[in-house]
């Protein structure tokens, strides 16, 4: 096979798991009619229909699928060697994919990161904010972050966290002639901010414990985000309750902007835990992430 029949092959695989031709081509480097050229050469070469296009959308047909599915881990694990001969440089190399939500990528992983980086400068991360249970080895990442009851048996996971609680907060200002709750149920009394869960389409429902009692509450509001610390913009200015992690809020609390409720309702989880693929050949770079990310009590 001619070399650029190899180029070839790639881009269609970037189409493909893109699932677009704008996507892939800003990806690539390339302009969409020339990616566009190039995959109807591909299957003229081949004989056979790969992609489906829609004025909206594009999808890979059956045999497009098949090739995606069987040249797609191939051409992996090609980068992954290459990736693993910058062991044999001086500095290690290399990019790493990581999703977590937006409190995990502001307040673990980007003050751990700042020193390394500076460490390591031939070492590029790239972050994905993402509230879904996105799956990790699909999504080509490297690593993920999840809570530690989150992670899945047959993943790696390292601890990056200390035990952390979730927090029901409210400004004086909402609070001012409303009662307090005391109990989870009393918060469907009040305006409440709710996150968006894009895995399902709904809404986060929340969860709190007292003595081995569990409780998951529909909370409703004039509010929605898909985002943690939108949610804290709108309790500092009186939009209602939020349930949010707690170190995110406690500076707040201290100097009196919230006020925490339910607090025996909030028991501590097990933090948050950077997990891989135990499959997953370690190359330098991400050695050293590991480390520089893993928590030391």
């Amino acid at each position: 096979m001619q070399r650029g029949h190899f180029d070839d092959l790639l881009a269609f695989l970037a189409v493909a798991r893109e699932r677009s031709f704008t996507k892939a081509a800003a990806k690539l480097g390339v302009s969409q009619s020339a990616l566009s050229h190039t995959m109807r050469e591909l299957e003229a070469r081949l004989g056979v229909r790969l992609l489906t296009r829609t004025t909206r959308s594009v999808s890979p047909t059956e045999a497009g699928q098949r090739l995606l599915q069987s040249l797609g881990p191939r051409f992996d694990e090609i980068g992954q060697e290459l990736e693993a001969l910058s062991e044999l440089r001086e500095k290690p190399v290399g990019t790493i994919r990581i999703t977590a939500v937006d409190y995990v990528a502001d307040e673990i992983l980007w003050p751990k990161l700042v020193p390394f980086l500076r460490k390591y400068p031939d070492i590029k991360v790239e972050i994905v904010v993402d509230y879904g249970l996105t799956d990790i080895v699909a999504q080509r990442f490297d690593a993920g972050v999840r809570s530690g009851e989150q992670v899945a048996k047959d993943m790696i996971a390292v601890r990056i966290s200390p035990d952390q609680r979730m927090a029901v907060v409210a400004s004086p200002s909402y609070l001012k002639g409303r009662n307090t709750p005391r109990r989870p149920q009393e918060l469907v009394e009040h305006q409440c901010i709710n996150l968006r869960l894009p895995t399902h389409g709904g809404l986060y429902s929340w969860e709190f414990e007292k003595h081995g009692r569990e409780l998951r509450v529909r909370v409703d509001g004039q509010l929605i985000f898909n985002g943690t610390n939108q949610m804290l913009t709108a309790a500092l200015a009186g939009y209602g309750f939020a349930y949010v992690p707690e170190p995110l809020v406690r500076p707040h609390v201290a100097k009196g902007k919230l006020r925490a409720v339910l607090e025996d309702w909030c028991p501590p989880f097990t933090g948050y835990h950077l997990y891989y693929p135990s499959r997953r050949q370690s190359s330098a770079a991400f050695a050293l992430l590991v480390e520089a990310l893993r928590h030391r009590a």
